[in-house]
């Protein structure tokens, strides 16, 4: 999909939101970086506007995004070059880089009534198709994409959580929820999947070396963050995808596996059928899987659980001991 009209980039906040009205600043249940949320009705019509910067953010630190990464894809018009599946609600930015740290503005057209609902249920099993469908779909047509825009980084991926780049925000007296647990989780791997351990941090020290390993396979533009706090379904079916927070260039797999880390209590189907879900998409969508899709898949696992490890030793042994396998097969391909 192609669009002639350029994105809507306005000056400042005040000029974003000049039409705006009933504004209410809100928490959704899921917001967990420091962002701050607002909805607002603009001619009418519901709104919801986010508002970060890296000195309000601790993801954006941890993930070394000081360049805002959604901004410079909104401009470049890769929001609008997704295929028509996909829903991205977004109607104009605003960057304001005058004094501080820079901040972005984002609005989009509020979508709470599609979006999944918080809680523990399984999503439905349609809903979850749609979504490994238009995965697919976006991975497919952006597939051999190729970085000129200084997006999220391949290597810095594998680092998002590493124990020295969370350091730095164990020190605030507010330590964020997640970089608590995290802290905790790197403490217990050693012990609880210490084959494990020794593989992540191995990443950790060296992730250029996995990162190499997948540049041999195809690459895609990925909007990074298929959790299902970002994830919703219209009533056409297209699929909803917010808070494009680590956009670039990567591995197809790196969204398969981010899906399959994040959100697995509530998967309707196993992993393995999820993947097995996502491969037949991509073939569906005109991508020849052979020759690549076996070391593309062991590589991305073996990067999740460089960035997730810690979630998974703080769970159920079932779930820890099936991405230590996982991650420990996928190692041979390094």
């Amino acid at each position: 999909m192609s669009t002639d009209v350029a994105p809507r980039i306005a000056a400042t906040l005040d000029e974003l939101v000049a039409a705006a009205t009933d504004r209410v600043e809100v928490r959704t249940a899921d917001a967990k970086s420091g962002a701050y949320f607002e909805r607002l009705r603009i001619d009418g019509v519901p709104h919801f506007l986010k508002v970060l910067s890296d000195g309000d953010d601790w993801i954006m630190r941890v993930t070394g995004n000081d360049s805002h990464w959604e901004f410079k894809a909104w401009q470049a018009g890769i929001y609008a070059e997704m295929p028509s599946v996909i829903d991205h609600t977004v109607v104009g930015m605003a960057l304001e880089q005058d004094a501080g740290p820079a901040r972005l503005s984002i609005l989009m057209v509020d979508c709470a009534a599609d979006l999944v609902p918080f809680g523990d249920d399984p999503v439905p099993a349609l809903h979850h198709a749609g979504w490994i469908d238009h995965m697919a779909a976006s991975h497919g047509h952006f597939l051999g994409w190729r970085d000129t825009l200084g997006l999220q980084d391949l290597s810095r991926r594998w680092l998002f959580f590493a124990p020295e780049t969370i350091a730095p925000e164990l020190q605030v007296s507010d330590v964020p929820g997640p970089i608590a647990v995290a802290h905790q989780g790197w403490g217990l791997l050693p012990e609880r999947a210490p084959r494990l351990h020794e593989l992540v941090t191995a990443i950790h020290r060296d992730p250029d070396a996995l990162s190499e390993a997948l540049r041999m396979t195809p690459l895609t533009f990925v909007a990074g963050d298929w959790k299902l706090g970002n994830v919703g379904r219209r009533p056409d079916g297209r699929t909803v995808l917010l808070d494009w927070a680590y956009p670039g260039e990567a591995a197809p797999t790196w969204d398969l596996t981010w899906y399959l880390a994040l959100n697995r209590a509530r998967l309707p189907e196993s992993k393995e059928a999820t993947i097995a879900r996502y491969r037949d998409r991509l073939e569906h969508h005109g991508i020849d899987t052979s020759g690549w899709w076996e070391r593309q898949l062991g590589l991305s696992l073996v990067g999740m659980a460089a960035v997730f490890a810690w979630e998974k030793a703080v769970g159920d042994a079932a779930e820890l001991g099936w991405w230590e396998q996982a991650a420990l097969d996928g190692a041979r391909w390094l």
